[in-house]
């Protein structure tokens, strides 16, 4: 793929998180899947001992395996993708190959009768046995992270739309807002300037950079500032967040695309406006926050929810099953909840 200068982007590899606790789980899964499936084969004969000598082996390899692997990960990444996992698969089969002939030469010397007679054979069932392992595991890593590269780029795109969707009509409706303060209230007017422009740094600034949740309240609250400037008593704002970590860590410009979803669709449409209801709390391992609005009286055109899904989607690529995002409809009233991990 051509960037704009027509030269061709470089075809580094991607490469997942060797050093994360999932990856070492998964590699010290299968080593131990190894000897069981050993041990449960009809013609075995590995008692007790046995399997608990075979199991420290089994788990001691896949630890050095995961930290190899995860210092060689700086050095990989710079390497082209047909060269990198080739050379991740022949570090792994080098590493076995040698951990096994010094854990055989090391019983052999000592007379411990951990190992087989033929250290030899012992080295070489080990070195195949990584070998295809190693690849099918590998193969499994590659799959992974060719799929959150990909989840990240849609999640990326979607970000990049919904924004470009975002800003015209808001822009213009803020413009508006301010040509009618300037005369009649200028403090209100350079407010709502201020709060627009750190808005548009924000969301100008966003990219992939992690915000918080503090900092997304206050985004937030200069977002509704403006609104209820634009919109008078037909928006009133009931605030019920309690006591709720600012530090926690998440995705830039979560929140306020969902506020703005529930005022453009929910409360403008309204002759007499409504009331938007802001929650959150904690609960068990979790951040909840609550966006509820009033459905207008006439039906509204049915609309894509593009921008539902946009943040939806960024939840589930930075956190995963642990984040969530649903929408629930109570009578007259739509409702917004976002779960976000937080450590208790």
């Amino acid at each position: 793929m051509a960037d704009n200068h027509g030269t061709r982007k470089p075809d580094v590899a991607v490469l997942p998180d060797f050093c994360s606790a999932a990856s070492v789980f998964t590699l010290v899964v299968v080593a131990e899947l190894v000897v069981v499936i050993d041990a449960l084969a009809p013609d075995a004969r590995m008692d007790w001992r046995g399997f608990a000598t075979a199991t420290a082996f089994v788990v001691w390899l896949a630890l050095l395996a995961s930290l190899l692997l995860c210092r060689l990960s700086p050095l990989l990444v710079r390497w082209p993708r047909a060269f990198a996992w080739p050379l991740a698969w022949a570090a792994l089969v080098g590493l076995v190959a040698l951990a096994s002939a010094i854990v055989a030469r090391l019983d052999h010397a000592l007379g411990t009768a951990l190992t087989p007679a033929s250290g030899l054979r012992f080295v070489l069932d080990n070195t195949i046995l990584t070998a295809l392992l190693g690849a099918a595991l590998l193969r499994y890593f590659y799959v992974l992270a060719e799929w959150r590269a990909r989840l990240a780029a849609v999640a990326r795109a979607q970000f990049d739309a919904l924004q470009a969707r975002i800003r015209p009509h808001f822009l213009y409706n803020s413009m508006n807002t301010v040509a009618a303060l300037v005369r009649v209230d200028p403090d209100a007017a350079e407010r709502t300037v201020e709060d627009l422009s750190e808005l548009f740094r924000a969301s100008l600034g966003a990219d992939d950079k992690p915000s918080t949740l503090g900092a997304e309240l206050g985004l937030m609250d200069r977002y509704l500032a403006i609104e209820q400037l634009r919109l008078g008593g037909r928006l009133e704002v009931q605030r019920d967040l309690g006591e709720l970590p600012a530090g926690l860590e998440m995705p830039a410009l979560l929140l306020q695309p969902l506020v703005e979803n529930a005022v453009y669709h929910g409360i403008q449409p309204r002759r007499e406006g409504g009331t938007l209801r802001i929650a959150g709390r904690r609960i068990a391992g979790a951040v909840e926050i609550e966006i509820a609005n009033p459905l207008p009286d006439t039906a509204a055109p049915r609309r894509s929810g593009h921008g539902l899904d946009s943040v939806r989607r960024r939840i589930a690529y930075h956190f995963g099953e642990r984040g969530a995002l649903e929408t629930r409809r109570d009578g007259d009233v739509f409702r917004v909840i976002v779960r976000l991990p937080c450590a208790s």
